[in-house]
């Protein structure tokens, strides 16, 4: 089966590298010209595959390189660019995608952050049949793993699917081969999709409860950070624990700056920071960080 693979960073390297150990035709690869696709593009290129760079695959040239390529399926491994229609109707088995969620659940581009902010006790991946809407295409086969209640998005991709992700891509390619894999419908009824996690929605707002301070601190880790602000400085916070404790305080006061974390009260509790970072700053601990910008005890976050 010729098989054409679009994707970036470790995890477009690890889902090429596995379909090769397993003997499988990969006839070309692409990925961007930048850095995201450097890892992929060299183990491409040290396996003899064909190898293209490109920014956008809405360019003239990834058409006539498909189609030149005459795949059979195309696998998304890790894909930010969208991804025109025509190009994924070319191979003849037609392009499958990995999704960090349980989809119809989390469509968008931050799925794993939105799963945590939203407190979502269970999440998983979805391996789909690409269509031209955003992770709105059949289901091929899902796997369901529990969201700690420690974890952050990172710990999440990192340590479950991101692994799970890879062993899931070979199977469905199996499934495929055997002529066995399956086009579940997506319950529309069900679909829930989410904007990007950026800075326009990980600004920590003192008044909430502290579960969904924590929700989304833990979302927000290790990108892009949920952060409130100090003396007009934007302060991110990592590596947070919560004390699920009455707090009379106003939310956003420092209560406490050990070496373990800086402690500050919110509703329903305290919010224990282990890592904090300011503006473009590197991470540190809570005792340098208050050293450093001159946070005390009774200080306030935020306006």
């Amino acid at each position: 089966m010729r098989i054409i693979i679009v994707g970036q960073g470790p995890f477009g390297e690890k889902v090429l590298e596995a379909l090769i150990q397993k003997g499988e035709e990969v006839v070309g690869i692409f990925s961007p010209p930048d850095k995201r696709g450097e890892p992929m593009a060299s183990l491409a290129k040290k396996q003899g595959i064909p190898t293209f760079r490109t920014a956008l695959m809405k360019d003239p040239r990834v058409l006539d390189e498909y189609l030149a390529l005459k795949p059979e399926l195309a696998i998304l491994a890790f894909v930010t660019d969208i991804i025109p229609e025509k190009i994924l109707n070319i191979p003849s088995l037609g392009t499958i995608g990995y999704h960090p969620s349980l989809l119809p659940r989390h469509r968008g581009a931050s799925a794993i952050n939105w799963a945590i902010i939203q407190g979502d006790t269970r999440t998983g991946l979805t391996i789909f049949w690409a269509n031209k809407g955003i992770d709105t295409g059949s289901i091929l086969l899902q796997k369901e793993v529990e969201i700690g209640p420690e974890e952050t998005t990172g710990s999440l991709y990192f340590n479950k699917l991101f692994s799970m992700g890879i062993e899931a891509m070979v199977e469905a390619v199996d499934l495929i081969k055997q002529g066995k894999a399956p086009r579940i419908l997506q319950d529309e009824s069900q679909a829930t999709y989410e904007p990007p996690c950026d800075d326009r929605v990980a600004s920590i707002d003192f008044a909430k409860p502290v579960g969904k301070i924590y929700n989304l601190i833990r979302g927000c880790d290790p990108q892009p950070g949920a952060y409130t602000t100090f003396q007009g400085k934007r302060v991110r916070f990592y590596d947070a624990k919560k004390k699920p404790l009455p707090a009379e305080e106003k939310g956003g006061k420092v209560v406490a700056i050990e070496k373990g974390g800086l402690e500050i009260s919110v509703q329903g509790g305290i919010i224990v920071v282990g890592k904090l970072k300011v503006d473009k700053g590197e991470k540190v601990g809570p005792i340098e960080f208050a050293q450093s910008v001159g946070v005390k005890v009774g200080d306030r976050f935020g306006n």
